[in-house]
């Protein structure tokens, strides 16, 4: 080709259009995600600690540094896990706060309290105007987030909060409350937990109207804490996505709080997410074998040295200093992660990290400002911006939104009934 200023631009454009294009950095990645789409974290329980640490008196309180806050709490964290600054710098988006309370009491004190918890929780989103700002629907999420404040929704957490009354249930939709966990760790009269002796092999018939009246409203059913059973039962009771708000998967650590694969295998079928854990018991399968070893050599020595209770806690006390405790990573947390979208595909993952309502994060995400560190560790894995967007909040967006849709289907349909004594 004679010499041309066209040859010579034609020749610089193919340098151009042919030259390696830098990889961005996982870290890069991992940013450019958060930036488009903020986490969307499926539990934290903030509220319990209000209650625990403060009894409710929110006078005093400052949500902008809440390390100093008085001890006291059922999590065992000394230190509170959550505040604004680092909300902030766990690119949070959108938090369900959590109304836990006890699943010790008696159903009508756990109706009470359970409306004392979304007062507070309300209470503090109205507190911080400038941050917070209560999000009942997916739309109010979305403007949440592009006015650059944290969506606040809450969650409840353990089935005994509506006293087995569909009108309560009702009434705490009313107030606010947008996903309720079937159970905690105790079986509701109406549903099996994880972590007890199965009483009624998965839902009675009234926990399947439960899970029926909840999907009409469009509150999401949460299946953390319940039984394989329990899991199943819902998925067949209703016609609307669940979600798990905060668990992780039981082929990675076989802990019972995880999601067995038979029940992973239906979600996409379902459209639920399972919004993965950051409690380190869950996560680490070598932390739950050395909890089993322990208790075990716990009990061994009770035996051996009957009535002598120093004895015992002198030897177990060696047996700690012999056989350290592991510490979950977020690359524990990543493989819950790795998993699940193994099993049930990139669609149905979320975060639920749990926080203060455990002693600890993983090493590195030890609170809410760590979220940025996992999704690093999953852009090192692969995962594309696009992936990480989903697992951060597209995924609970498109569950949310599926969830008002079905309600919407279900607008002829009249609140069901059962009879009162």
């Amino acid at each position: 080709m004679p010499f041309t200023y066209k040859a010579v631009f034609l020749a610089a454009a193919a340098l151009v259009f042919t030259a390696p294009v830098a990889a961005q950095s996982p870290e890069a990645v991992a940013a450019a995600a958060l930036e488009a789409a903020p986490v969307w974290d499926g539990h934290n329980d903030v509220p319990i600690q209000l209650r625990s640490r403060r009894g409710n008196m929110l006078e005093g309180f400052d949500f902008n540094d809440t390390h100093a806050e008085p001890a006291g709490n059922p999590g065992g964290n000394p230190v509170m896990q959550t505040d604004l600054p680092r909300l902030r710098e766990g690119r949070v988006g959108a938090q369900f706060w959590s109304v836990y309370v006890s699943a010790a009491l008696p159903e009508p004190e756990a109706v009470q309290a359970t409306i004392e918890q979304i007062d507070v929780t309300r209470r503090l989103i109205a507190a911080y105007p400038d941050d917070l700002t209560l999000a009942l629907t997916a739309d109010e999420v979305e403007a949440a987030m592009a006015d650059g404040k944290i969506a606040s929704l809450i969650g409840m957490e353990g089935g005994y909060s509506i006293g087995s009354s569909l009108a309560v249930l009702r009434q705490m939709y009313a107030l606010g409350a947008r996903y309720m966990t079937l159970t905690h760790t105790a079986n509701t009269p109406w549903a099996d937990s994880a972590n007890a002796a199965p009483a009624h092999d998965g839902l009675t018939e009234f926990g399947v109207l439960v899970v029926r009246e909840m999907a009409r409203m469009g509150m999401l059913v949460d299946l953390s804490h319940v039984s394989e059973a329990t899991m199943m039962d819902a998925l067949d009771a209703t016609g609307a996505p669940v979600i798990f708000s905060h668990s992780g998967a039981r082929e990675v650590s076989g802990h019972v709080r995880n999601v067995p694969d038979s029940v992973l295998a239906r979600l996409p079928a379902n459209g639920g997410i399972v919004m993965v854990v950051g409690y380190p018991d869950f996560l680490s399968e070598a932390i739950r074998q050395r909890a089993a070893g322990r208790a075990a050599e716990a009990a061994r020595l009770g035996s051996l040295w009957q009535g002598q209770p120093t004895a015992v806690a002198e030897a177990l006390a060696q047996w700690d200093t012999a056989n350290p405790a592991p510490l979950a990573t977020a690359a524990d947390m990543a493989d819950h992660i790795d998993h699940v979208r193994q099993v049930a595909g990139i669609d149905h993952i979320g975060i639920g990290g749990d926080y203060d309502g455990i002693p600890t994060g993983p090493v590195g995400m030890e609170d809410v400002a760590g979220y940025p560190a996992l999704f690093t560790e999953l852009a090192r894995r692969g995962y594309s911006q696009s992936d990480l967007e989903k697992i951060a909040s597209r995924n609970m967006m498109r569950v949310l939104r599926a969830a008002e849709a079905y309600a919407t289907s279900q607008s002829g349909m009249a609140p069901l009934e059962t009879p009162v004594s």
